[in-house]
């Protein structure tokens, strides 16, 4: 990786933590939401062969079009249009309903990018890891599951493109299933 390609990726995580700095996740321990992209881009680090510095900047930048104030064009003139569109290709469209938006993100998966698709799986990985580590408050074990099967509809639309991150995200969901099925209805909620 050159200098340049190492300051892409810093700025963009750097980017990303100022943006993201007053949020939390949503489990119990309320980690800062910056460990959620930091984890991201260290899973697709680590699982693409080639050295893709705008997928790693991307995953750092990855939730700032849904869950910040940051525009398009603002990901745009500091990062480049490789990155913005990236970003924006994995962006749910807030304005839509809830269910309507976690439809989309199933039926459309397989439309996506091959990099989105790597994007989402490492996403949802982190996500189901999450779950299980520090659970999101007032959750139940039904609306636990729940999030379970669709992370794995989602994931089933993309799957075969990249081994390493086919099997952490399998790990993760096994995890999950285990460690959440065995919890008493009303633990944790």
């Amino acid at each position: 990786m050159s200098a340049r390609d190492l300051e892409l990726v810093t700025r963009a995580a750097d980017f990303a933590a100022r943006a993201h700095a007053m949020q939390h996740r949503k489990g119990l321990a309320e980690e800062p939401y910056v460990n959620h992209l930091t984890e991201v881009a260290a899973l697709l680090a680590g699982a693409i062969e080639d050295d893709d510095v705008e997928l790693i900047a991307a995953a750092y930048l990855h939730d700032t079009l849904e869950d910040t104030a940051t525009r398009y064009e603002d990901l745009d003139m500091q990062f480049g249009a490789n990155i913005a569109r990236l970003v924006a290709e994995v962006t749910d469209d807030k304005s839509l309903p809830k269910a309507e938006r976690k439809r989309l993100q199933v039926e459309t998966m397989a439309s996506k990018s091959a990099r989105a698709q790597l994007l989402k799986i490492a996403d949802k990985t982190s996500n189901l890891r999450s779950l299980v580590a520090s659970p999101p408050v007032g959750w139940s074990k039904a609306r636990l599951l729940e999030y379970i099967e669709w992370a794995e509809a989602v994931v089933c639309q993309a799957r075969g493109r990249n081994t390493v991150l086919d099997a952490a995200f399998a790990s993760a969901l096994d995890t999950a299933r285990r460690e959440i099925s065995a919890k008493v209805d009303g633990e944790g909620s």
